[in-house]
């Protein structure tokens, strides 16, 4: 039986809680998660919904390489990431990411370290509908 991949990409929303789950076993004193949503503003501009696109094998093998990176260089016993693509409108959850471990440093870091590593070398690109009518692409610095 094969393994379920700990990064995902989904293009509908996803539950939250069902992945929490995963993560927890009689190892696990501490918890950590970040949750990401579609805000209604960026650079002073007001927006109205957003589309991400990706590259979708390069992005899977990416953010499977971030966790497996994750897994090895803090103390956690699992961890899991889930990005939206397609379509979403304001308030939806967009990526999650969550790290189960015996202690709680342990899990703040490998959870930071995760969302930061996706934002950054994840090819996972956010095109943002504006109130003005136009559109446009982001692309992280």
């Amino acid at each position: 039986m094969a393994e379920m991949p700990r990064f995902q990409l989904a293009d509908t929303p996803f539950d939250t809680a069902s992945l929490r789950a995963q993560l927890l076993d009689a190892r696990v004193g501490g918890y950590a998660s970040f949750e990401g949503w579609v805000r209604d503003h960026n650079d002073g501009r007001v927006v109205h919904g957003l589309r991400y696109e990706s590259y979708t094998a390069l992005a899977e093998a990416e953010g499977e390489k971030i966790v497996d990176e994750a897994l090895a260089k803090f103390d956690v016993l699992d961890a899991l990431c889930v990005h939206r693509v397609g379509d979403l409108a304001i308030g939806e959850l967009a990526v999650w990411v969550g790290v189960s471990a015996a202690h709680r440093d342990a899990a703040f870091a490998a959870c930071r370290y995760i969302i930061d590593e996706v934002k950054s070398r994840v090819p996972i690109w956010k095109h943002e509908r504006y109130a003005e009518g136009d559109a446009g692409w982001l692309h992280p610095e």
